[in-house]
């Protein structure tokens, strides 16, 4: 059932958002070679609470995840723990997945990040998987469904001759 929310609920979803969106912002320019994932997640936590929120992600579950941000490295597909043994390469490419509750609202929002210069298959892995994002919210319409969305991400994935995880 579709629950549909106030203005002022759409207020404080927007607020959560933002800070995840600050957060992934500044993460762009913060990641470089040499860094270890663990010091990202601090990077990130502090500015979360620095907008009086808390990491969504931070002791959810059982067991409990240990971190405020997920970070997956290369071929790492989704999840990974922050560490301070996993170090930061020149051609990775990171990607963080973001959460922020306040207010009683979750914002989520994952960004990958290219360290400086890729392969080009890299390059190219990124770029059409941004476009097939970009698809699949095209098709977010009232009225469709999440079949018409994942049919929009995997027609433009496939069509590179790329596949779905």
């Amino acid at each position: 059932m579709v629950i549909i929310k106030s203005a002022a609920e759409i207020t404080e979803m927007k607020l959560a958002n933002r800070i995840v969106a600050e957060v992934l912002t500044d993460l762009e320019k913060f990641i470089k070679p040499g860094m270890t994932t663990a010091e990202i997640d601090r990077r990130a936590e502090a500015i979360i609470r620095g907008h009086g929120a808390e990491p969504s992600f931070k002791g959810y579950g059982h067991p409990p995840f240990p971190a405020s941000v997920c970070i997956s490295i290369n071929e790492a597909v989704v999840h990974g723990i922050p560490s301070d043994r996993v170090i930061i390469k020149e051609g990775d490419i990171v990607s963080v997945d973001c959460g922020a509750y306040i207010n009683g609202w979750h914002g989520d929002a994952a960004r990958t990040f290219m360290i400086g210069q890729v392969a080009p298959e890299v390059r190219e892995l990124v770029e059409v998987t941004e476009q097939s994002f970009w698809a699949g919210f095209a098709q977010a319409l009232p009225g469709n469904r999440i079949g018409d969305i994942s049919s929009a991400i995997q027609k433009v994935a496939e069509s590179h001759g790329f596949g779905i995880v």
